[in-house]
C-alpha cells in the first residue's frame, strides 16, 4: 500500500501509510476512491489517503465482528499489557505524533508535546488499569439473591474531530479496555495521526481487527458506520448538526448507544476578587490553545464591572503580539484555522461582530503569508443576544461583556444553548461553590481553564450533548449491564 513521507519536527522525515488500517493491514479503498489532506499553515497539499466507503465500512465492521469474538474472552491482564505496551510505543513516537497534529491540523508543535500527547498516554495507561475492575454488585431479593455483571457491548464504532487526538485516545482506550472491538472513522481533513498509530497498534501486539482505522468522508464513511447494524455502539465527537444526524442515523437499523460531545460556547467568569494574573493567564490560554478551535473554548468571558477596564486592557495586551507561522518551530505562538473555509466560517463571525455594536478591541483580520492564520480578536462590550456571544465560532475570538452581580452572571451564563465547559475566579470559597453549582455545564473549572484528566469525567449538558469520555463515568459508556436472579428453595 502506498504511504508519503512528510518532514516533521527538524526536518525528521516521517514515514505515514495512505490506505485504510483493517485487520492489521493498510488496503486500498475498493473503488480506489481518494481524499486530500492540506496543511494549513502553508495551504498546501500534504498527503492523499483512501476514502472508504460503504463496503469499505462493511469491511472494517466484519473485520472486528470476527476479532471480538476472540477479544471477548481476553483476560484482563492480557488487555492490560497490549494497551500499556501501546502507550510506551505512543510516548516514544512523541515527536512523530505531535509533528503530523502540526502538519495536518495546524496544531503548534509545542503545544502538542507538552499537552496532547502526554494526556493520550496518560489516557492509555488509565483505561488499563480498569480492564480488571469492571465489577458489578451483588443483591438482595425476596427469598434469593441477584447479582450484575459489567459487559463489552461489541462492536463499536468513533467518529473523531479534527481539533486534537486526544479525543481519539480517550475513546479508543475506554472502548478497548472495556472489552470491545472498535472502528475508527477519523476526520478527513486530519487523518495522519491515526496512521501512524495504527503502526504502533500492530507493533504492540493487538490482534487483527480488535482496532480497525478508516479514513473518509463523514458524509459517507462516518454516516454509515453510525447506521451500520452490526455497530452496537457509536460515540461522536462534533458539531451539533452532525450530532442531530449521527443520533438520527444510530435509530435506523439497531437503537444502537450512543454518546455525544458537540459543541460549547463556555462562559469564563471573573470576580473583582480574583487573582487577577492568574485570571488573565487561563483566560488568554481558554481562547488562544488551538487557535480558539477548541469545543471548551472560554469563548464569553463575563468580568465584574469594578475591575473590567483593567482586565480587557490587560488582555488584550497578551493577545495583541501572538507570532504566526510553521507550527513546527518553537518561536510560533500562534497556529492556523485548519482550512480556509474555517477561515471564512470565523471572518464572517468577526464581521458580524463588528456590526452588533460590540467594541473591536483587537484583531479582526486575516494574518499576512501563506496559510490561514486569524489574529486573535477581543470584542468587549458585546450584548448578550450578539451572535457571536451566542453562537460557537471555533476561532480565536473572544467576547467580553460586564456583570455587577453574582445572580446576574449565572443567568448570563446560562443563556445559552450549550452547556460543556465552564470557569469561575474568584478567592471566595462560597462564591466559587454557589456559581459552580449554579451554572448549566458538564465541567466546572475554578481558578483555572480546561484542566483534563484522564480520571475526570468530560461532557456536556444540554446541546452540549450527552454520555462521557475519561474517568469510571465513560465505562458506563462502553458496557453494558445484565443481571443474573436465583430464588432460595
Amino acid at each position: 500500500m502506498a504511504s508519503v513521507t512528510i518532514a516533521g519536527y527538524r526536518g525528521r522525515q516521517i514515514t505515514v501509510q495512505t490506505g485504510l488500517f483493517i485487520d492489521n493491514q493498510f488496503v486500498p479503498s475498493i473503488d480506489g476512491k481518494t481524499l486530500d489532506v492540506e496543511n494549513p499553515s502553508a495551504g498546501k497539499l500534504l498527503a492523499t489517503v483512501s476514502a472508504a466507503q460503504k463496503e469499505d465500512i462493511d469491511r472494517a465492521v466484519s473485520s472486528s465482528k470476527k476479532a471480538y469474538e476472540s477479544w471477548k474472552t481476553t483476560s484482563p491482564s492480557a488487555r492490560s499489557q497490549l494497551i500499556l505496551k501501546l502507550a510506551d510505543l505512543v510516548e516514544q513516537h512523541t515527536e512523530d505524533l505531535a509533528s503530523i497534529q502540526a502538519l495536518e491540523a495546524g496544531t503548534l508543535y509545542t503545544e502538542s508535546v507538552d499537552f496532547h500527547v502526554p494526556s493520550s498516554v496518560k489516557a492509555l495507561r488509565y483505561f488499563a488499569g480498569w480492564t480488571d475492575k469492571l465489577d458489578g454488585l451483588s443483591l438482595n431479593i425476596p427469598q434469593g439473591l441477584s447479582y450484575t455483571v459489567r459487559l463489552p457491548v461489541g462492536v463499536c464504532g468513533a467518529i473523531i474531530p479534527w481539533n486534537t487526538f486526544l479525543i481519539g485516545f480517550w475513546k479508543i482506550a475506554a472502548a478497548i479496555g472495556a472489552g470491545n472491538v472498535v472502528v475508527i472513522k477519523t476526520a478527513e481533513v486530519a487523518p495522519l495521526w491515526a496512521q501512524k498509530l495504527a503502526e504502533l497498534i500492530v507493533e504492540a501486539g493487538f490482534p487483527p481487527g480488535v482496532i480497525n482505522i478508516t479514513t473518509g468522508l463523514g458524509t459517507v464513511a462516518g454516516q454509515y458506520l453510525a447506521e451500520h447494524h452490526d455497530v452496537r455502539k457509536i460515540a461522536f465527537t462534533g458539531s451539533v448538526r452532525v450530532g442531530r444526524e449521527i443520533l438520527a442515523a444510530s435509530s435506523k437499523s439497531n437503537l444502537k448507544k450512543v454518546s455525544l460531545e458537540l459543541g460549547g460556547k463556555s462562559p469564563t467568569i471573573i470576580f473583582a476578587d480574583a487573582d487577577l494574573n492568574n485570571a488573565l493567564y487561563w483566560a488568554s490560554l481558554g481562547i488562544t490553545m488551538g487557535s480558539g478551535q477548541i469545543c471548551a473554548s472560554g469563548s464569553r468571558i463575563y468580568v465584574q464591572d469594578s475591575i473590567y477596564d483593567k482586565f480587557v486592557e490587560e488582555f488584550a495586551a497578551r493577545l495583541r503580539d501572538g507570532i504566526h507561522g510553521d507550527p513546527l518551530l518553537p518561536e510560533t505562538t500562534k497556529g492556523a484555522a485548519v482550512s480556509q473555509s474555517q477561515a471564512d466560517k470565523v471572518m464572517n463571525y468577526i464581521k458580524q461582530g463588528k456590526e452588533s455594536g460590540a467594541k473591536l478591541v483587537c484583531g479582526g483580520e486575516m494574518l499576512p503569508g501563506p496559510g490561514y492564520f486569524i489574529a486573535n480578536t477581543i470584542f468587549s462590550d458585546v450584548p448578550q443576544q450578539a451572535t457571536i456571544m451566542q453562537e460557537e465560532i471555533f476561532g480565536p475570538v473572544a467576547s467580553i461583556a460586564r456583570f455587577h452581580t453574582e445572580e446576574e452572571v449565572i443567568a448570563k451564563a446560562n443563556d445559552s444553548p450549550y452547556g460543556l465547559s465552564s470557569a469561575v475566579f474568584t478567592t471566595n470559597i462560597n462564591t466559587a461553590l454557589r456559581v459552580s453549582q449554579g451554572i448549566e455545564a458538564g465541567t466546572v473549572g475554578v481558578n483555572a481553564w480546561g484542566l483534563a484528566n484522564p480520571n475526570v469525567p468530560f461532557g456536556g449538558v444540554k446541546q452540549s450533548g450527552f454520555g462521557r469520555d475519561c474517568g469510571q463515568a465513560a465505562l458506563e459508556e462502553w458496557t453494558k449491564i445484565v443481571y443474573s436472579s436465583a430464588k432460595n428453595r
